[in-house]
């Protein structure tokens, strides 16, 4: 009773705080240049239905499908832990750019030499494409034309969550994706929310794919995993003690890591949580609260009452954030999917049939 006390106390000097201060602040994202070209007004998106998707779709035509790619992500997590992290990043990289049908992946070709991969937010931070390669190259031997890479994106992001918390962010993944035949970096910079994004421009990001605040708060936890180019934060002023509101000793690591004026050929990374790197925990939300974070749009979690709320219990409810975390991941990869003849199953996940 004591603990739940303190909560309802917490809940509401934050309630009271937050609502009232200022939104906003700015800094470079991964990619050559350093900049991030403000993305294009989104129109509003259909709410993810997930409509044609159901959990065992390969029960019949394929019955391992799930079990070849787990076996494929575990040993290549267990090797590389920063792998996982990854895979995680890429299904939501891969979501929000032509909705869920594995467009991330395709290679440049003579007819389109700028895909998603090429786009600042993806290149070169993005990671796991080998992993994916991997599966589908094991599915194909098994059951030849079946899989889509869609869904083994799909796959390989529940089963990263799975292995880096130790099986307590595990989940049933709908299936049912085909693959899209279209990929553009210019999509990439108009749909991903960039780490400069403020609360309100968050905000309309996840609701132009049919998520809400409660989403955005819960998929933030994912940088609870995973490493960050010094790029991304260090342009803004988030490691200036007289304008950024960063935990001090944090930014004076990060100084002492990172470049004053980083480039694409000196742009370290470091670890996004300080407190447990290698774990998919709920660890993110005391270090939002306590302002060990790095980027703008985590900070900006503390900006209104409704996300500050959340991210609190998020900190303090046992078990709860996983459970959340794994809802709002069958959400998110049931954003816009192709099925049946607005698809394809590809052969090879890097190149259209």
């Amino acid at each position: 009773m004591g603990r739940l006390a303190a909560l309802t106390t917490l809940l509401a000097l934050l309630c009271s705080v937050t609502c009232c201060q200022a939104e906003g602040y700015g800094y470079g994202y991964p990619g050559s240049g350093g900049g991030y070209p403000s993305p294009s007004p989104t129109p509003p998106a259909p709410t993810p239905s997930g409509a044609g998707l159901a959990v065992g779709f390969y029960r019949d035509a394929c019955p391992n499908a799930e079990a070849i790619v787990r076996d494929v992500v575990e040993k290549a997590v267990e090797q590389n832990p920063g792998v996982g992290a990854g895979l995680i990043r890429m299904l939501f990289h891969d979501c929000f750019v032509q909705g869920c049908d594995a467009s991330v992946l395709l290679d440049p070709t003579a007819a389109n030499s700028q895909p998603e991969k090429l786009s600042p937010p993806n290149s070169p931070s993005l990671r796991g494409f080998e992993v994916i390669d991997a599966a589908k190259a094991a599915l194909e031997a098994a059951c030849p034309g079946t899989v889509s890479c869609a869904d083994i994106v799909a796959f390989a992001g529940r089963d990263a969550s799975a292995v880096l918390s130790d099986g307590r962010a595990d989940f049933d993944m709908p299936a049912g994706r085909r693959d899209g035949r279209l990929s553009s970096a210019n999509d990439a910079l108009q749909f991903l929310p960039p780490p400069s994004f403020n609360l309100s421009e968050l905000a309309a990001s996840f609701a132009a794919k049919g998520l809400d605040a409660n989403d955005l708060v819960v998929l933030s936890g994912a940088h609870t995993v995973g490493r960050s180019h010094c790029s991304s934060f260090v342009g803004d002023g988030r490691l200036n003690a007289s304008t950024s509101d960063m935990n001090p000793a944090l930014a004076a690591s990060l100084r002492s890591q990172c470049p004053a004026n980083p480039t694409a050929a000196n742009d370290p990374t470091v670890v996004q949580d300080v407190v447990t790197p290698g774990k998919l925990d709920s660890q993110y939300y005391k270090n939002v609260l306590n302002r060990n974070v790095l980027f703008t749009s985590d900070a900006a979690l503390l900006k209104s009452g409704q996300t500050a709320a959340a991210v609190v219990l998020n900190a303090f409810v046992p078990g709860l954030w996983e459970q959340k975390f794994a809802k709002a991941m069958v959400k998110m990869a049931s954003i816009e999917v192709k099925t049946g003849a607005n698809g394809e199953i590809r052969r090879n996940c890097r190149v259209v049939n």
